[in-house]
């Protein structure tokens, strides 16, 4: 209890001195680079950085976590701490313990803050900051089949949850059956809106014994149920940064639409899956490390830890973005390679599982 109370204290402090570091400079630089593209309004600058700041956490917080073990564990080397841990009867498990607790529970509310819209879509809010002045911009020109429905929207606000400038094509037998025109529409308790529709019917016969097109007025129509703005935004405009709910509730209604999901099931795997690379490389690497300075090059490991973390963070990162492009399936470029580290993890923890 002494060893993992100790080692954690520290593990933490070096963790959110790292995590500090690595967010400030990101931010720091991203707004040197980005100032003059930025409103003069304060405010606005303001948000920006901050959603910069989640973004920089979204991408920082693994290497965070690696760097802290390995800061720890020189700093145990270099005070001797370690010796006397082992000296003590603590075994290399007992040691390695706190590492992967302490980095497991934060990986668990990294998680969760996907759960936030702030967070989990903090890098498209800069980025509509920079260059349209507004946090969520309208998407325009939006062709979308939902059901037996073709839809268009001219412009969608999905803050407001509104769209302008519809038309609903709805098909009967591979044919044209019925056209929904309205200058607005909006989307509440699970349902789209139009308090001013034309519709316009075509027969079934368009023979000159017909009676034409027929053209009526609704004043209160209700469609495209449970087709939610955010949903429409994303998915239609290729973005890859869903919230935990959003992802799964696009899944759900999109799986039988005959709609390519793949890039939705990429982004909850990199939600669920990819962060727990981290404690896998914390056990990987913490295994290689000397017990005491006397049979240790401090500098010399430190600098392979961090460059084999840089590395591994790499490859994974262009991993995921060629999962989000479609260019290999998700389950090969997020759950393989997180696999492949948990395994030789595994291996470690049990080959090491004996005393010192």
């Amino acid at each position: 209890m002494l060893a993992f109370k100790y080692i954690s204290v520290h593990y933490l402090k070096y963790f959110f001195i790292i995590m500090m570091a690595l967010v400030l400079f990101l931010v720091g630089f991203d707004y040197m680079q980005n100032a003059e593209q930025l409103s003069k309004s304060a405010n606005l600058i303001l948000i920006y950085l901050v959603y910069r700041g989640f973004f920089a956490i979204d991408m920082l917080l693994p290497l965070a976590l690696v760097f802290s073990m390995i800061s720890t564990k020189v700093f145990l080397i270099r005070s001797n701490a370690l010796v006397s841990f082992y000296s003590l009867g603590y075994s290399r498990i007992d040691i390695l313990r706190p590492f992967v607790v302490v980095s497991t529970t934060i990986v668990f509310i990294f998680i969760f803050l996907h759960a936030l819209p702030t967070f989990s879509r903090a890098d498209e809010f800069s980025n509509n900051i920079r260059k349209n002045a507004e946090y969520l911009s309208p998407t325009r020109d939006l062709f979308f089949t939902y059901k037996d429905k073709y839809v268009y929207f001219s412009r969608l606000l999905p803050l407001q949850e509104k769209a302008e400038d519809v038309r609903i094509f709805t098909l009967q037998n591979n044919s044209l059956k019925e056209v929904i025109v309205a200058s607005s529409a909006f989307y509440r308790d699970d349902f789209w809106h139009i308090k001013e529709a034309d519709i316009i019917i075509k027969p079934d016969d368009m023979s000159f014994n017909s009676l034409g097109i027929e053209v009526s007025e609704n004043n209160n129509l209700k469609t495209l149920e449970g087709f939610r703005p955010k949903i429409l935004d994303q998915v239609y405009e290729g973005k890859v940064n869903f919230t935990i709910m959003d992802a799964l509730d696009a899944i759900f209604l999109l799986n039988n639409q005959n709609i390519d999901v793949s890039t939705i099931r990429g982004a909850l795997y990199k939600i669920f899956i990819y962060p727990f690379f981290i404690p896998s490389l914390i056990v990987i690497i913490f295994f290689f490390v000397p017990v005491s300075v006397r049979f240790l090059n401090v500098s010399l490991f430190s600098f392979s830890a961090i460059l084999v973390t840089l590395l591994i963070w790499g490859i994974l990162f262009m991993l995921i973005e060629l999962s989000n492009n479609r260019t290999i399936p998700s389950e090969i470029g997020v759950i393989s390679p997180i696999l492949v580290l948990f395994s030789i993890a595994f291996w470690q923890w049990r080959k090491f599982r004996s005393p010192t």
